[in-house]
């Protein structure tokens, strides 16, 4: 589980939060659950290093609030519109009972494992993320599927997955497919038809007997009648 430092912060002027933005921080706020909302300020180099990773939104951090730890959600980061910066992070304090909407990201295992795979097969994911409506304190780091032993033409829905009874997906009514292992796809130059292969080989033999017969080529000017390049012969008087 990933950590990071926060500090309370008293701001309350647009000019103030410019100031701490200044100083290479970012404010952020805590809400959730029964307590009262924290404003906080976190170091901007390490909370970027942390949007970084994969699924920074869909893990659960150890805010250490002036040396006080809580655990929380990442809901939203705002960006700037110009330098692409963070400039504010929503965090969700987590608490036993509060149910949440989220995506959590499918991870696949064995790969080498696949005789599918070892057999050219492809892996077509078409959920790389799955939305989950979960409580806070069991919301799973993520979906795993297991490729050991899976063959091509094998699919992956949502019912092989095995979730904790109080998650579920937020599409229901239907068993979706989260992945399926294809055959896999070459593409080969159509073959000539019969009938142009022969076409073709009586025009080369044709070209050939020509040539043996003493033939000639016609001029790039095309043919000419005879005495077409003859001058005419002044008669004499």
């Amino acid at each position: 589980m990933n950590s990071l430092d926060a500090n309370i912060r008293n701001t309350k002027s647009k000019g103030e939060l410019n100031s701490l933005r200044n100083n290479g921080n970012v404010p952020a706020i805590i809400y959730g659950g029964e307590a009262q909302n924290e404003k906080i300020s976190i170091s901007k180099k390490v909370l970027k290093s942390l949007i970084e990773k994969e699924n920074f939104l869909s893990s659960i951090i150890t805010l250490n609030v002036d040396g006080k730890p809580q655990k929380a959600l990442p809901r939203e980061i705002k960006y700037d519109i110009i330098s692409d910066e963070p400039i504010h992070v929503d965090f969700l304090r987590i608490v036993a009972g509060i149910k949440v909407r989220i995506e959590v990201p499918v991870k696949f295992l064995n790969h080498e494992k696949s005789p599918g795979l070892k057999r050219g097969g492809v892996l077509n994911i078409v959920r790389r993320k799955v939305e989950l409506n979960c409580p806070s304190e069991k919301i799973p780091e993520n979906l795993v599927i297991d490729l050991d032993g899976v063959d091509i033409g094998e699919s992956f829905k949502i019912s092989s997955i095995n979730l904790d009874n109080e998650v579920t997906p937020t599409i229901q009514g239907r068993d979706f497919v989260i992945a399926t292992l294809a055959a896999p796809t070459v593409m080969k130059e159509p073959e000539k038809p019969a009938e142009a292969e022969a076409a073709e080989g009586e025009a080369a033999e044709g070209a050939e007997a020509a040539t043996a017969e003493g033939g000639d080529k016609p001029s790039a000017d095309g043919d000419k009648k005879d005495g077409e390049d003859k001058k005419p012969v002044e008669e004499k008087k």
